[in-house]
């Protein structure tokens, strides 16, 4: 840009201590109204391929931007999203163990002394806790299986009263009717310590979801068009069943841990004409009648997180940060989260003020 201060930009962006996480909020109380009452929580993660070893997290990690193993930054990041528009409210960066244990390179890189190892569906729980105590309110979350299959997260999200569809892999394992009488501790006969529990061998074993899909009746099944996209209708065959998940059930080979308590509502894709099931989600709106057609555009929901990542990156260089300090990465994506928000509301405004405008002439 002409008359640019390219170093007083880099300084502010790479050296300068300003807090990244009040302008998160302050955007988040920014866009807020332009996007509730039907707005969603997305929780994803986007990749940065990277040379070298100094930039902050980087690792041969799986990198999704390359479809492969490669060096690598990973971002964790909560999206606010509607049917219409959705932005990044936060982020963390996934640091890896070789980084944690390496006292050089984070002193090196400015990571604080307080930062620890965590998965990355412990960042999304922090990213969401985030998010709520900024009076976000509790939004049903989104999620691919990478977050969706760990029982611990969908526990997390349940603890904390949030609702949720999240996509779950085909290994899950539960029960379509769960024998609450053989759950329950056996009749004591007055030998012995009385048990508390049922043994794992007195249960039925559970069945992965493509068994369970495969034993569904041909009634079950429907095809639902559930949006339009770029080339069309979306549509596609799906079909429901109640879910008592078994993750988690078995803490030995003795003792049954985590049974659960409730069923979750499970959704299964087939497309006409595979040869197996596509996709799965398991979710959990207690205070919501959960109809077909909005179970499937939740399950669906999060193509627009995938669009936000695209549009940062192409648009508005995400992934062109060259720094490699903790804190200018939270600086990039942070100022890049702000830009990023001012094209989505300006885009959304133009096109309401388009309405009015088109009303007016008609009128």
């Amino acid at each position: 840009m002409p008359g640019a201060d390219v170093q007083a930009i880099r300084q502010f962006v790479n050296q300068s201590p300003w807090g990244w996480a009040p302008v998160q909020r302050t955007l988040t109380e920014l866009v807020v109204d332009a996007l509730l009452p039907e707005a969603v929580l997305i929780i994803d993660e986007t990749s940065f391929p990277k040379q070298g070893k100094k930039s902050v997290g980087v690792a041969r990690q799986y990198c999704g931007a390359l479809g492969k193993t490669a060096n690598c930054q990973v971002a964790v990041s909560v999206h606010l999203g509607t049917e219409q528009s959705c932005m990044p409210l936060s982020w963390e960066l996934y640091l890896p163990e070789s980084w944690v244990t390496d006292s050089v390179r984070r002193k090196d890189a400015g990571v604080p002394a307080e930062i620890t190892h965590r998965t990355k569906p412990e960042l999304a729980i922090d990213l969401l806790d985030r998010v709520l105590m900024w009076g976000i309110g509790k939004r049903v979350v989104l999620a691919d299986s990478g977050y969706g299959t760990s029982y611990e997260f969908r526990r997390a999200l349940s603890e904390r009263g949030l609702p949720y569809c999240v996509q779950v892999t085909v290994e899950t394992k539960g029960w379509t009717e769960f024998p609450e009488a053989k759950a329950a501790p056996p009749t004591y006969h007055g030998k012995g310590r009385p048990r508390r529990k049922a043994s794992p061998s007195e249960l039925p074993e559970p069945v992965d979801l493509e068994s369970l899909a495969r034993g569904l009746p041909a009634k079950a099944w429907r095809s639902v068009t559930w949006r339009e996209g770029v080339k069309g209708a979306l549509r596609s065959r799906f079909a429901r069943a109640k879910l008592w998940p078994s993750h988690k059930w078995l803490k030995s080979r003795t003792e049954v841990r985590a049974l659960p308590s409730e069923p979750l509502d499970l959704l299964i894709e087939w497309p006409e004409g595979e040869s197996k099931p596509a996709k799965y989600w398991l979710a959990s709106l207690p205070e919501e009648i959960l109809g077909m057609r909005r179970f499937i555009r939740l399950a669906k929901g999060r193509w627009r997180i995938e669009q936000d990542y695209r549009e940062l990156k192409d648009e508005l260089g995400l992934d062109h940060f060259e720094g490699r300090s903790w804190a200018g990465w939270h600086h990039h994506v942070t100022l890049s989260s702000m830009a990023y928000a001012f094209l989505v509301l300006e885009t959304a405004r133009g096109k309401k003020n388009t309405r009015h405008d088109a009303t007016s002439r008609k009128t």
